[in-house]
C-alpha cells in the first residue's frame, strides 16, 4: 500500500510545476511584449530588469569589440596566440610558438590596449542608454569609469597572465576568466558609484 502511495504523489509533486511553468511563461511574455515596457528600451528611464537587459546588451556589445581588438593586437602588435586558440583556427592563421613567459606578457599588453579604446565605448553605451548620468561631473564620470573599470580589468588580466604563466593555459580560455572577473566588478560600481542608477 506505501508503495502505491509514493508513486501516487509523485504527479502530484510534479503537477504545481506544470501548471506554474506555463504561467510563468505568460506572465513574462505578456510582460516583455507590452509597449510600455518596450519603450523602456528606447529610454534612459527603465524598471530594474530592464535596466539591466539593457547593461546585458551594452556589456556583450562592449565585450564583442574588445574581445575582437584584443585578439587583432595579440596577433599583429604584441603576438601572444597559440596555433590552437580559437581566433588563430577561425581565420586559419599561421601561429609561431612562443614561450609562456612571452605569450603572458603580451596577452596583458594586449588586453591593457583593447581596454583603453572598448571601455571608452562601453562609457559611451552605458551613458546614453542604460544609467542616467549626472551624479558627477561628465569628465569625473569618465574618469571614475576609467578607474573602476582598471581595477575590474587589473584583476582579471593578472589572473588570465598568472593562467597562462603557472598553467600554460590557452590564451583564450585564459582571456574568459579575465572577462568574467571584470564582469562581476563592473556592474556594481557603475550602477551605485558612478552613475545615478
Amino acid at each position: 500500500m506505501a508503495h502505491r502511495q509514493r508513486h501516487s504523489c509523485l504527479p502530484l509533486t510534479l503537477n504545481p510545476l506544470r501548471s506554474t511553468l506555463p504561467r510563468l511563461m505568460k506572465k513574462l511574455l505578456a510582460r516583455y511584449t507590452d509597449p510600455q515596457v518596450l519603450k523602456q528600451f528606447l529610454q534612459q528611464d527603465a524598471d530594474r530588469d530592464i535596466q539591466f537587459f539593457k547593461y546585458a546588451i551594452a556589456g556583450a556589445t562592449a565585450t564583442a569589440f574588445h574581445i575582437v581588438l584584443f585578439h587583432l593586437i595579440a596577433w599583429k602588435v604584441f603576438p601572444a596566440l597559440q596555433a590552437e586558440d580559437l581566433f588563430s583556427k577561425l581565420l586559419g592563421l599561421t601561429i609561431e610558438p612562443l614561450e609562456d613567459a612571452v605569450r603572458s606578457r603580451n596577452s596583458m599588453y594586449s588586453n591593457l590596449g583593447a581596454f583603453i579604446f572598448s571601455n571608452f565605448f562601453c562609457w559611451i553605451i552605458n551613458r546614453a542608454w542604460v544609467f542616467n548620468p549626472g551624479r558627477h561631473h561628465i569628465m569625473v564620470e569618465l574618469g571614475l569609469f576609467y578607474v573602476a573599470s582598471s581595477a575590474a580589468i587589473g584583476s582579471g588580466t593578472l589572473l588570465m597572465g598568472w593562467l597562462i604563466s603557472h598553467y600554460g593555459m590557452i590564451t583564450t580560455l585564459a582571456f574568459c576568466a579575465n572577462l568574467v572577473t571584470s564582469l562581476l566588478i563592473n556592474y556594481g560600481m557603475r550602477k551605485f558609484v558612478i552613475f545615478k542608477g
